[in-house]
């Protein structure tokens, strides 16, 4: 009879895991499809299953729970984008969360420095091998880089990537201006500063313009802009008013 009962609750620890590693690829799933429609802009049930290497029907059931809940948004032709539930929790995590501070500090130099290049002005932080663009301001011109918030580029051989290793300058001095053009869109120039914390890069601000326009006294324009608002940043997030906040 022991036996039998030892059995049984065997069997149920059994039946528990495999339940447990059944939701929690479940989730991770939906995860990653959250996250590659974030990353990669509006897409359809078709292109969402095969960019994240999942069969049809797993995609389609996982982007019904994530338009239940508002997270994405279906329009009429069967896109899935953005919905208001990521757009509310994204706006909580950047007034209250981690990056509260940062982005508070960074905001009015991002404007500055569209004022002075009239070129689009970026906030990027270090995810793992990833940086992601938070915030930005765009530029003036008719033709202009838009729609980087939120997508994440490689750190490996990119300008924002460099930046956000850089070796923090001497005490007071000005961070490197660091320049790519064509690493992540062909003809699109990046110039990139770090902004500084206590104990390194903590993020990186960018002005990203047509390769043809951002060159010669407009690139050393806007690569003296950038190191000043970079530096600006570092002294907003170090001062006691800052930690305050």
């Amino acid at each position: 009879m022991q036996q039998e009962i030892s059995d049984i609750e065997n069997s149920a620890k059994g039946e528990g895991t495999a339940s447990q590693l059944h939701r929690s690829r479940s989730a991770e799933r939906v995860l990653v499809l959250l996250d590659t429609v974030i990353t990669e802009g509006p897409l359809s049930l078709t292109v969402a299953a095969t960019r994240t290497d999942m069969p049809v029907s797993t995609a389609l059931r996982h982007l019904r729970v994530l338009t239940d809940r508002g997270y994405l948004v279906k329009d009429n032709s069967g896109t899935y984008s953005v919905g208001p539930s990521f757009v509310r929790t994204a706006l909580a995590s950047l007034q209250s969360g981690p990056y509260a501070r940062l982005t508070a500090a960074a905001q009015p130099e991002l404007e500055r420095l569209v004022e002075a290049t009239e070129e689009s002005a970026y906030l990027a932080v270090r995810d793992g091998t990833e940086a992601v663009y938070i915030a930005t301001v765009e530029g003036r011109r008719a033709i202009r880089h838009v729609g980087w918030v939120g997508r994440t580029v490689p750190v490996d051989g990119t300008a924002v990537g460099e930046a956000l290793f850089a070796t923090p300058p001497a005490p007071g001095a000005r961070p490197a201006a660091i320049f790519n053009t064509g690493s992540i869109e062909p003809d699109v120039t990046a110039v990139c500063a770090p902004v500084h914390g206590t104990e390194g890069p903590v993020a990186a601000l960018s002005v990203l313009g047509p390769a043809d326009r951002l060159k010669g006294t407009r690139l050393q324009t806007a690569a003296s802009a950038v190191v000043e608002a970079a530096w600006a940043t570092s002294t907003a997030l170090s001062s006691p008013e800052a930690a305050l906040a």
